[in-house]
Parts: C-alpha cells; structure tokens; sequence
C-alpha cells in the first residue's frame, strides 16, 4: 500500500475539481487520491466518476464543515501520512518527495507545510499559509511571507527547511499516528484555525512541525469562503479564542483572554469606522458564541502546556506601531 493519502475536502465544488484535480493527480504517483464530499448537492460526485476514476470518493452524511467533515473521512483512510488539500490547490511536479524524505528521516516531524505561492500572482505567496505559520504571544497568527495584510513577493527569501510552530490547513501533512492521538481537528471550530489548534495541540505534546521550500503549491485562497464574508470573521475571531482556553499556559490564560477580548473590541470599532457594520456584528456574536463554548473547551486542555509557543510578544505592535511588515 502507498504511505501518503491526498485527501480533498469537498462541497459543492464541482468546478473546482474539474480545474484543479487533473495537477493533483498527474503527480501524486506517490499516494492514493481521496476526494471526501460534504454531501455536495452539485455535480461533484458525476464529476469525480466521469473524469477522475482513479480517485477513490469518501462520502460524508452532512456538510460537516472542515474539521468534522475531515475526521469523518479519514477514518477510512489507513495510509501513514495524510496530505489535507484543499479543492482549490494545484501541485507541481515532485510535491510529494520532499514531504516523504523528511518524514521518513525524522519520527519527532508530526507536521509538515509546503510553500504556498498565490495562483493568481505565481510571483507571491499566498495570504493563507504562505513560508509557514508562527503565533505571538496573545495567539495572533502570522506566517513568514505574510503578516497581517502584508504580503511579500517570493524572492526565494525563505528557500529552506526550518522548523515552524504551525501549519496550513491549505495543504497540510499530517502522520496518521499522531492526527488519530489528538483526535483529530476539533469539531466545536467548524472551520478556520483548527489547522493551528491541532498544530498547537502537537507541539504541547513534544511533535515538531516543519517547512520545506522544496515542495511549492499554488493556492486560490477564499475560494470557498472569501475575505468579506462576515460569517469567516466570525469564526476566525471566536476560533481564534477557543484555542487559546485550550492552549495557553495557566499562569497566562487570564491575561492573555482578557486582553483578546480587549483588542477585538478594538478591531470590532474599526469595522464601525469603516462602515463594515456585519463584521462588527459578526465579531459580538463570536465573543457571545465563545462565552457559550467556554467551560466545554476549558475541558479539553492537556495535562501540560508548553510556554514557548509564541515566535513574538505581539505582532500587533510590531505590525501597527513600530511598521515590522516581514517576518524577523
């Protein structure tokens, strides 16, 4: 049997599949090409049968979202190593190599993250992923090749291999082992920053993750749900807390919440200044939504959590009061 799994999440994304399956299967020789759909009510199924028979479909009972709908699938899924691909990727030729060279070199790499570049503009990476994904300390995710808003060209700046504290739910490499020990992405986030939930559930745990330049995907980025859509700003802004009650040290988690709710109130004006009333609204009912997952996310902290999580004390200083646009 092969040992990588490529599994692609599925909803409705029929066109999709059609435009960006054909890369994933002209060079994934390595693995089994999965194609898990979210009860799609389109011609994704059709599609997949008619044009793509070598790729084995996994049909979940709901749309489940990202995180279900992923642990639903993959427990049917016995390869090694999983490749988590969104529908909205296209590889390139020897994608997979790397990622199989490194995993196999070293058991203490649970996680591993290619380049992401932007399909649209090849010469830049892509907003979700980028270089690979560090956090500072008040759980702010930031990548190197993005932070915030700020995207940098691809100068081959990051050509390397390095450890990274997350990585991508874009393309994100994953053992079996270890994805089955956490069990999984966490249902409560639906979608967004489960991808950094799980990676930091990983790290409490003594799993590294990595980045290799050597392995390059482009990515379409909000394909599925894009930037101004008020219902992603609400889960990043409540995810983004749930992982914080389950993550952060003891001695800092207080603090740490407090000033979160602080600063997303301060974001939540910014909107309002700016006329995006929904995302402002969308950022009270994620504070509402977190108050209600509180005590049933305390609940799922481990035994341990490690206190050099954080690459920064907060980029949001750095960012917006000293101008740091790339990544130190």
């Amino acid at each position: 049997m092969k040992k990588i799994a490529v599994v692609i999440l599925n909803w409705n994304g029929a066109k999709l599949l059609e435009q960006f399956l054909p890369s994933v299967v002209a060079y994934s020789n390595e693995a089994n090409v999965y194609v898990a759909d979210n009860a799609s009510t389109d011609e994704s199924i059709l599609v997949i049968k008619e044009r793509f028979p070598s790729v084995k479909i996994i049909q979940n009972e709901s749309n489940y979202g990202f995180a279900k709908g992923y642990n639903v699938a993959l427990e049917q899924v016995e390869e090694d190593y999983y490749a988590l691909v969104n529908s909205d990727i296209e590889v390139t030729e020897n994608w997979l190599a790397p990622i199989l060279s490194i995993f196999d070199a070293d058991l203490g790499i649970g996680i591993i993250q290619p380049k992401i570049l932007d399909y649209k503009n090849k010469e830049y990476f892509e907003y979700a992923g980028a270089a690979g994904g560090f956090i500072d300390q008040f759980g702010y995710p930031f990548c190197r090749g993005r932070i915030f808003e700020t995207i940098e060209k691809d100068n081959h700046q990051y050509d390397d291999e390095r450890e990274i504290f997350w990585a991508s739910g874009a393309c994100f490499f994953i053992r079996k082992e270890i994805y089955r020990r956490l069990k999984g992405f966490d249902d409560d986030f639906f979608a967004h920053q489960e991808e950094i939930d799980l990676c930091w559930r990983a790290f409490n745990l003594g799993y590294k993750a990595k980045y290799t330049s050597k392995s390059i995907v482009y990515h379409v980025g909000g394909a599925t749900l894009n930037e101004g859509n008020p219902r992603k700003t609400f889960l990043n802004f409540r995810n983004s807390l749930l992982m914080l009650v389950k993550n952060i040290p003891d001695s800092q988690l207080v603090g740490i919440v407090f000033t979160r709710l602080v600063l997303d109130g301060l974001a939540g004006v910014q909107f309002l200044i700016k006329g995006k009333f929904k995302h402002c609204l969308a950022i009270l009912k994620a504070h509402f939504s977190f108050y209600t997952l509180i005590s049933k996310n305390y609940s799922k902290r481990a035994s341990t959590q490690k206190k050099n999580y954080y690459h920064t004390k907060s980029i949001v200083y750095r960012y917006f009061i000293k101008n740091g646009r790339v990544f130190e």
